[in-house]
């Protein structure tokens, strides 16, 4: 019976608050220009802006989107509450609050369509693969230790074979060689010594080696 009357008596005083903050805003929407039903369409707005940024911060967690518009909202709610103490002069108010209840509309308008309609759900980020294992009681199994290839012993490891001696010469740099031969031959009336070809050529003297044997 108790807990009957506490709750009650908080909706009795929620009831008597939004009330009077109700009157307030449309107090001060009529005296800044708002006529008629419009006078009463701006509590609405606000307290709707407020319900709307509340049932978000409860249902998707804090947010800056939803704490945004609810700093604003409760703004506008206490400025009403404090501008009709006296604080202002609602017979002749401040342009600045004709600018105010003017844009308010589309402001509310921005608000509620943000809260609605934006997704406030966040993509779950998946564990590592170690984690989600040790939570399913699943032990990875360690990756393979590369093995060493197997070393033949000294006495069978297999001989490797002999290397040329004699590189390998094109066929086009024999063909020039036999034609800078021959020319030595028409103008000395001797074969072209290993040096001379090499210098002929512009080739290492083991390549030169290889052009002679060719030309022997």
């Amino acid at each position: 019976m108790a807990a009957r009357l506490r709750i009650d008596a908080v909706l009795v005083q929620a009831v008597i608050a939004g009330a009077l903050s109700f009157a307030h805003l449309h107090d001060l929407a009529a005296a800044a220009g708002q006529a008629g039903w419009k006078a009463w369409a701006y509590p609405v707005s606000v307290d709707l802006l407020l319900v709307a940024a509340w049932r978000r911060l409860r249902s998707d967690g804090p947010s800056r989107l939803a704490w945004s518009w609810f700093v604003i909202a409760l703004c506008a709610s206490l400025g009403a509450n404090i501008a009709t103490a006296g604080f202002l002069d609602l017979g002749n108010p401040p342009a600045l609050l004709r600018l105010g209840i003017a844009g308010w509309p589309a402001l509310a308008f921005l608000g509620g369509t943000l809260l609605a309609h934006s997704n406030g759900e966040r993509e779950p980020v998946p564990p590592a693969p170690m984690a989600q294992d040790s939570a399913l009681g699943i032990e990875s199994d360690p990756a393979p230790e590369p093995t060493a290839a197997p070393v033949a012993a000294s006495g069978d490891a297999p001989a490797l074979p002999a290397a040329d001696p004699t590189p390998a010469v094109p066929a086009v740099l024999i063909d020039h060689a036999r034609k800078v031969a021959d020319d030595h031959r028409a103008r000395t009336g001797s074969p072209i010594d290993t040096d001379t070809l090499r210098a002929r050529l512009g080739v290492p003297s083991h390549l030169a080696d290889a052009i002679a044997a060719h030309l022997a």
